[in-house]
């Protein structure tokens, strides 16, 4: 049984000072998929570069405090992927895969948009790039995890009605998650959770997390033909330290 963890953390230096190890240690994934690192290797202390005997891979934005993604793994992988094609994206640090003999999984940090729209472009440009980059892929069995930046249907953020056209829940964004899923994945948290109030990012204002006024952003969604060996998908909602909370599924692999 394979366990992973995908964790928006909003600063792997600044998590650290908020018992990130040791809630590592309390849910021992066999993977860590980890989105807006904001740091380089160079930054990093010896137990954040390789935490808990992890193989551990980095790919920061070229940027100090930006950005970035990281992957620690329990299991050492034949490939890793940092690039999709798109100059901007993969300077930003904002795919890391690591791929197996029996499964790929690609770690994703997706653009924000910017709140004015003023990286729209940008963000739906890139979510076109990584649409072509899966279909040319040859692994069959795909996990594609991470920070999407959308909520893809009403029952994933809270106020829906207030948000309708707001960045991370316009159509053109929306259709985008549509179109991954249509590449032959499932969301995996929808096979067991099918009511609304799930929620994974929590602006820090308002005391929005207290009063579960959030967004479902973070994602697993998992290739169809591994369908029947997803476990459990679940948010950790108990688990602080980010604007985000871990995701977390189990498949028999």
């Amino acid at each position: 049984m394979l366990k992973i963890l995908s964790w928006n953390v909003n600063g792997i230096r600044a998590i650290s000072r908020n018992n990130f190890i040791e809630s590592l240690k309390k849910i021992d994934a066999d993977i860590v998929c980890l989105q807006e690192i904001k740091a380089c290797t160079s930054q990093l202390s010896s137990n954040l570069k390789s935490p808990l005997g992890y193989f551990s891979f980095f790919n920061s934005d070229q940027r100090r405090g930006y950005a970035g993604t990281a992957v620690f793994t329990k299991l050492e992988p034949l490939k890793i992927i940092n690039k999709i094609g798109l100059e901007e994206f993969d300077n930003q640090g904002r795919i890391l895969g690591v791929s197996f003999s029996d499964f790929s999984l690609l770690n994703v940090y997706m653009p924000h948009g910017g709140r004015q729209k003023e990286n729209m472009g940008f963000k739906l440009k890139a979510y076109s790039h990584l649409a072509r980059f899966i279909k040319k892929m040859t692994a069959r069995n795909i996990i594609l995890i991470g920070d999407f930046n959308i909520a893809h249907k009403e029952i994933d953020l809270a106020r829906p009605k207030q948000n309708m056209g707001n960045t991370m829940f316009t159509p053109e964004e929306r259709v985008w998650l549509d179109r991954l899923i249509a590449l032959g994945f499932v969301d995996s948290f929808r096979i067991f959770n099918k009511g609304t109030g799930f929620y994974s990012w929590f602006p820090y204002s308002y005391n929005a997390r207290e009063r579960n006024l959030g967004w479902r952003i973070d994602y697993a969604f998992i290739a169809k033909d591994l369908k029947s060996k997803i476990k459990e998908s679940s948010i950790l909602n108990h688990v602080k330290g980010s604007d985000h909370c871990p995701i977390l599924v189990r498949v028999d692999l």
